[in-house]
């Protein structure tokens, strides 16, 4: 019998059925390969392990290490480097199966957490601008500037946030496949989003097609997104 740790959400991903005049955009989540080497850093450990092997093989070939005391060395350390590699690139499947985003015409929600189930639920009104970085992967990372005093803890939205922004975290959809796509999901509802909150009306159940995309790195107003760096 298959169990799904997610039954109750009345919605996938959602903390509560969707208001009125409210509805899903978009839904995904993150690929986990891309959050592996980005968040969890896999490939930069990997490479620290692999320094340490050619150093002791190093010193093997030049006599300062006996070759058994080299081999046992590289042994152990190839194998410590392959578990921790293991463990991290395990912790970035098990955040990827288990984080839904979801994008509304009215808010952003993040669902994550692997022993704790934790929901950011982020309306437009409080995000300030949102930026793009594309990679070369076809993902995207999509940070989310808030507005206002209050601020949400870094550590609490990790890995869901901009790296090294800590004074001002900022919740960040990370490593979202078809990025590009996405991004241009996101700028449509905000945009939309701040049209309707000028005119003093109630957002529109579907955000109006996108105006000609500007090139890149150029700034953007309010509803769009700029580069992120």
């Amino acid at each position: 019998m298959s169990h799904d740790d997610f039954a109750f959400e009345p919605v996938r991903g959602l903390p509560g059925l969707l208001p009125r005049g409210e509805r899903v955009l978009w839904q995904g989540a993150p690929a986990w390969r891309p959050l592996a080497r980005r968040a969890f850093h896999t490939r930069a450990v990997a490479v620290w392990f692999g320094a340490i092997v050619a150093f002791r093989l190093g010193q093997a070939l030049t006599g300062t290490m006996t070759p058994g005391d080299a081999a046992l060395s590289i042994a152990m350390t190839a194998g410590v480097g392959a578990v921790g590699v293991g463990i991290l690139a395990a912790l970035a499947w098990g955040y990827g199966r288990t984080t839904v985003y979801t994008i509304t015409n009215r808010r952003v929600v993040i669902r994550f957490g692997l022993a704790l189930d934790m929901s950011i639920n982020l309306p437009f009104r409080q995000i300030a601008s949102a930026a793009a970085r594309q990679f070369p992967d076809g993902t995207c990372d999509l940070p989310l500037r808030l507005a206002g005093k209050d601020r949400l803890a870094y550590l609490h939205l990790w890995p869901n946030v901009r790296p090294w922004r800590f004074r001002d975290p900022e919740p960040m959809l990370r490593a979202v496949p078809e990025g590009e796509k996405v991004a241009a999901i996101l700028a449509d509802a905000l945009r939309a989003h701040a049209e309707a909150s000028a005119r003093g009306e109630e957002p529109a159940a579907e955000p109006r097609p996108a105006r000609e995309p500007r090139a890149a790195g150029t700034p953007m107003p309010a509803g769009h997104l700029a580069a992120a760096g």
